[in-house]
């Protein structure tokens, strides 16, 4: 199974965070499934980074991005039938990322992995 990381699923697994839920974890550390972290979330940390909203024990050009590497992620570019698809979809959700993330998700056939059941309404799957 392909599955696209939530920005705050990326920020658990990566920092080993309890709040990753038990179904998630186990789903991660499967090596039957490609796991894939999106450029969107990168862009969506450093801009929260940035402006003091966020805080990461890890520079993103450094110990984060070689953790994902050694847990052999895959980083899933936006691409502009991303962007287009986000035009087409309801407004179930207000955040930019995370229907960005959808698109994603929906455009490349990969589970969600993501604790937001709001993402439930856009019927696509996802994995918590």
């Amino acid at each position: 199974m392909k599955l696209l990381l939530d920005t705050h699923a990326l920020i658990w697994f990566a920092e080993d965070d309890a709040r990753l839920s038990t179904a998630a974890r186990e789903a991660l550390n499967d090596e039957a499934n490609d796991l894939f972290c999106s450029t969107a979330s990168i862009w969506e940390m450093a801009i929260k980074v940035s402006i003091g909203k966020l805080k990461i024990a890890a520079r993103l050009d450094g110990a984060f991005r070689r953790r994902l590497e050694q847990n052999g992620f895959g980083i899933l570019t936006v691409e502009y039938a991303h962007a287009a698809r986000v035009e087409e979809l309801p407004w179930h959700h207000r955040d930019p990322f995370d229907r960005l993330l959808v698109a994603q998700a929906t455009i490349e056939n990969m589970a969600l992995v993501s604790h937001d059941d709001q993402l439930d309404a856009y019927g696509i799957g996802r994995l918590w």
